[in-house]
Order: structure tokens, then sequence, then C-alpha cells
């Protein structure tokens, strides 16, 4: 490698380490800020586990109606002593002496880094903005705003759609002889770990955005992809290891990526800059 090269190349690193010393500071004075509030967030994320969740006050309409038109298959199946079970007062447990602490630092980083996301944008912008002209340096508010509202938008959609969901999914196979024991450390990084994946999915129509306004992808580039897109949606689903994860996981990222081909669709390039192009417009 020449000495032309190699000097760019530690220029970039330079730069890249700048912006991630900045990223941390801000997710630990993010973290600081969040660890007055990290037990309140733990309390949210167990609610499902008493089992009254929106799902039961729909299942109490669909069984209301069950009743009004179909009496006998609802007696049949004693429905009415489903819906009247009262909710059971579970708790998370631990084993180790100090494994809530832990915990409690892990909620206390995520929710300091989303408290700190336009910071943490802003700096990613920062890190890439010498390669755009003038006119793409512009972007930087829409771009820190969308990027911002979108990754919140996936992780309450999980926390309020989706976790109920699959922690009522679990407690349903409880039977006698078959109780539920929590984990902590289980239990939240699993929740934890699936806010950070809606969060980055919702993360993908905002950078099809950015990418079809550069003039680097397009619609009929993403459009005739739909099967490998699916096909990749179903691989990175196939990490978690129950089935209605993975449903959960795989229907949403296909989604995002359909709403991506009408965003490149409606705000991207009619025509796909060739590097050249883009080389001329950056010097």
């Amino acid at each position: 490698m020449s000495e032309e090269k190699v000097i760019p190349f530690i220029e970039h690193l330079v730069e890249l380490r700048k912006r991630l010393v900045v990223i941390i500071i801000a997710v630990v004075i993010g973290m600081g800020v969040a660890w007055n509030f990290s037990n309140d967030l733990l309390r949210f994320i167990e609610k499902p586990l008493s089992g009254a969740t929106y799902l039961t006050e729909i299942k109490k309409t669909v069984y209301a109606k069950v009743k009004e038109r179909a009496p006998a298959l609802y007696a049949h199946y004693k429905l009415d002593q489903e819906i009247n079970t009262p909710p059971k007062q579970r708790v998370l447990n631990y084993s180790a002496p100090l494994e809530p602490f832990f915990m409690q630092c892990k909620i206390s980083m995520l929710a300091g880094f989303v408290m700190v996301l336009p910071v943490v944008f802003y700096q990613v912008w920062l890190f890439i903005a010498p390669g755009l002209t003038r006119r793409e340096r512009r972007m930087v508010i829409p771009f820190v705003t969308a990027a911002t509202v979108t990754f919140c938008v996936g992780a309450l959609f999980f926390l309020i759609i989706i976790w109920p969901v699959i922690i009522n999914f679990s407690l349903s196979y409880e039977a006698e002889g078959l109780q539920s024991w929590f984990n902590i450390s289980a239990y939240v990084n699993f929740c934890l770990r699936l806010i950070l994946i809606f969060g980055l999915i919702f993360e993908l129509p905002v950078l099809t955005l950015v990418l079809s306004r550069f003039g680097i992808v397009s619609y009929r580039f993403l459009a005739p992809k739909r099967k490998y897109a699916l096909l990749a949606s179903a691989i990175v689903a196939a990490f978690h290891a129950d089935l209605i994860t993975m449903f959960v996981i795989m229907v949403p990222m296909y989604l995002m990526y359909e709403i991506s081909i009408w965003v490149a669709l409606i705000f991207g390039k009619k025509k796909i800059k060739t590097p050249d192009e883009l080389q001329g417009e950056t010097t």
C-alpha cells in the first residue's frame, strides 16, 4: 500500500475514533440519567408476566361475541373460566448475588443510548459528511430527526405490541405440574436484544431514503429483489430459537423492506449515479 493511500486511511481511523469517543461519552451520560428510572423500566417490561395485557381485552371481546352467537360452543369449551381467571402475580428470579445490579446497568445503558440517539446519529453523519456534496450535507437535520424517531417507534412497537404477545404465548404453556420461573438475566437480555433489533429494523426506510436521495439505490434496483429480502429476513429471524420470535422479527423486517421500496420510488432520484459522477461531486 502506497504512502498516499495509507495517510487517508489513518485519517479515517482517527476521525472514526473521535466520533466513537463522543458517542461513548454521550451514552455514559445518558446512562447516568436513565439510572434514576431504570426500576420503572424494569417494572414496565415485567407487566406482561401478570397475563393481563391488551390481548386479554381482545380475548374478552371475542369470547363475548362467541357467547352471544354460539352459547353452546361457549359452554362446551368453558370459555367463561378462561376469561374470569384472575391475573397471577409472577415475579422475576435471580440466582447470582449481583445479577439484579448488572441487569439494572444494562437497562440504564440501553435507555441512555436511546436518550442520546440524536447525538449518535449526528456523529454518524459527521463521519460520512466529508464524502457528501454541500447540498447533501444540508440533510443533516432531517436525517437525525427521522433516524431518531423511527428507532423509537420501532422500540415502542415491540414493547407495546410484540412483547406482550411473546410473553403471553410463553405463559400459555403453564399447566398443572408445569409453572413458569423466569430468570431476570434471560428475561431482560431477551427483551433488550429485541428492542435493539426492532429499532434497527425500523431504520431501514430512513437508510433507503438517504441512499435513494444520493442516487445510490432506486426503486428499480430494490423492487426485483423482494425474494432476496424475504430470504434475508428469514435468515436473520432464524437466529432466534422459538418460532414465535422468528415470526415477529421476520414479518416487520420484510414489511420495512416493502416500505423502503416505496420510499425509494417517491423520494429517490430517477437515475442512479455512477462512481465517477459521485467522485466528481465530492471534488
